[in-house]
């Protein structure tokens, strides 16, 4: 099965410095049928105004990952953590215990982020934070493991569930190939460009869902670049 959902379906929210859609309920968003996809809970797109941001809140037992998708956003956190993560790279924060952070665009143009939770498969563990830089150049035509779960997955940015994050970048008539395990459930979006996805087609910021799938074949119907999540 491979459902599209359009991102104008989407729920979300504009206030001011923030625009956002949310691809499963979420804050003022509620949709039954769209709570979450397996242990995918959030996955929200975030267009986050100059010198403006979410200021310091708190999370526990969650694993949230952010991909910067345009400009950077700036993190500091109740560990003594700070760092800055720029477009097409990722940071990983694993909630724990307990941890508070604050996410803010210092920067002069807009930030547009994905933010995407991830339920840990351990709950009552010390909370973690990371950044990695992947430079575009690697997932150029295929898809590249940025992070994950996964004991095959030893070079990417480790999280604690059972899940794996990858992108790729993709000219106009490449195809990206992803094996999908035994009840396993995919989740997609092209960040940008236009995608076709079994005889499906999705536009830049479209949700893909996919399971009882055991490969998805990923075309590129312009200059696309694509974020997926696979999740059991």
């Amino acid at each position: 099965m491979i459902d599209i959902r359009p991102r104008a379906e989407l729920g979300g929210a504009q206030h001011g410095w923030l625009d956002t859609r949310h691809h499963f309920s979420f804050a003022e968003y509620h949709d039954p049928a769209r709570m979450h996809w397996g242990h995918l809970r959030v996955w929200n797109d975030d267009s986050i105004a100059p010198h403006s941001g979410f200021p310091s809140h708190p999370h526990r037992d969650m694993e949230i990952i952010t991909y910067v998708r345009k400009g950077a956003i700036t993190h500091e956190d109740s560990l003594g953590n700070r760092g800055r993560t720029v477009a097409g790279d990722i940071q990983v924060m694993s909630a724990g215990t307990g941890i508070s952070h604050s996410e803010y665009n210092l920067e002069d143009e807009t930030t547009e982020i994905f933010q995407i939770w991830i339920y840990p498969d351990q709950s009552g563990l010390p909370p973690a934070w990371g950044t990695r830089p992947f430079p575009a150049g690697e997932r150029a035509g295929s898809l590249v493991t940025l992070a994950s779960g996964m004991a095959e997955d030893g070079d990417a940015l480790p999280i604690r569930a059972d899940a794996r994050l990858a992108a790729a970048t993709l000219f106009a008539g490449q195809v990206a190939e992803y094996q999908v395990g035994p009840e396993r459930k995919v989740y997609m979006v092209a960040a940008s460009g236009r995608i076709e996805v079994g005889e499906r087609i999705a536009a830049a910021g479209d949700g893909v869902a996919v399971r009882d799938e055991t490969r998805v074949s990923i075309r590129a119907l312009e200059d696309s670049e694509i974020v997926l999540v696979d999740v059991r």
